[in-house]
């Protein structure tokens, strides 16, 4: 199945020292973050994927384009003649495709834009170049594909560090808990759709929630509930957080991986 990453956002957050590095190519351990996310669906077996590029386009070309397979392999150097033999290897078999979508568009015009790429198929797969999960791919897309529903979106419970406050007309406070304890969900990404999401695209609107507003009503939009793990990758400090987590070896998302993934 096609995955369509979104790779164009301009990433002010994440950036620190005035690094004018497009969020996706930030790296955790020696991988950009995109690399991560394609490793994720790899894994899975989804290995043609669509890159609607904007801000850093040229960064992400000339990345791919100028590929190291020795970064994340393990391999032996002929010290004769230089020759590397790679003892595994990382996007062998992977067919990727660089568009160029505008630098400031938003999600739903780059997906229009690369419309032509996906819209034969009967289901392709859309993400975010910024969030990692471990959810299990293949029950989402064996849910989705038993269903009617146009689009999918991964459902994950609201992540923030603040307190609700519950107070009377009169401002004296009546509870104060955790913001998990609502029960709320947001949009994780992870999105599966039906060629008919194209639809309910318009120009100058964006996917969500403009787009999937127009499905809910048909109740063709379906929520994919996942309480694992699940992280956005916005600022230098989540950035930060996932170099810490990869150092440290306890790297959930890295289903491909023995040594820092799950297994190990």
């Amino acid at each position: 199945m096609k995955v369509v990453l979104f790779c164009g956002g301009l990433g002010m957050r994440m950036r620190e020292g005035g690094s004018n590095v497009p969020k996706p190519m930030a790296l955790i351990g020696d991988r950009p973050l995109l690399w991560h996310v394609m490793r994720y669906y790899a894994h899975f077996g989804h290995t043609d994927f669509i890159l609607a590029l904007g801000y850093g386009a040229a960064v992400v070309k000339d990345y791919f384009l100028h590929y190291d397979e020795t970064l994340s392999n393990d391999f032996t150097l002929n010290g004769s003649d230089r020759d590397v033999q790679l003892f595994s290897t990382d996007i062998t078999g992977w067919n990727i495709t660089f568009i160029d979508t505008g630098l400031k568009a938003s999600i739903g015009e780059r997906l229009m834009r690369v419309r032509k790429y996906v819209e034969d198929e009967p289901m392709f797969m859309a993400n975010y170049a910024d969030t990692l999960t471990d959810a299990p791919l293949p029950e989402m897309v064996e849910r989705f594909r038993a269903s009617d529903a146009t689009a999918s979106m991964l459902a994950v419970p609201t992540v923030s560090t603040h307190h609700v406050v519950e107070m009377d007309p009169d401002g004296a406070v009546t509870q104060v808990r955790d913001f998990k304890e609502l029960l709320t969900f947001e949009n994780g990404g992870y999105f599966i759709m039906r060629p008919g999401i194209f639809d309910v695209l318009r120009e100058g609107e964006d996917m969500v929630p403009m787009a999937f507003d127009r499905l809910i009503p048909e109740r063709k939009l379906l929520a994919q509930q996942y309480d694992g793990f699940w992280r956005a990758v916005d600022t230098f400090k989540d950035r930060a957080e996932m170099e810490e987590a990869y150092n440290s070896g306890d790297c959930p998302w890295m289903l491909w991986d023995t040594m820092r993934g799950p297994a190990s």
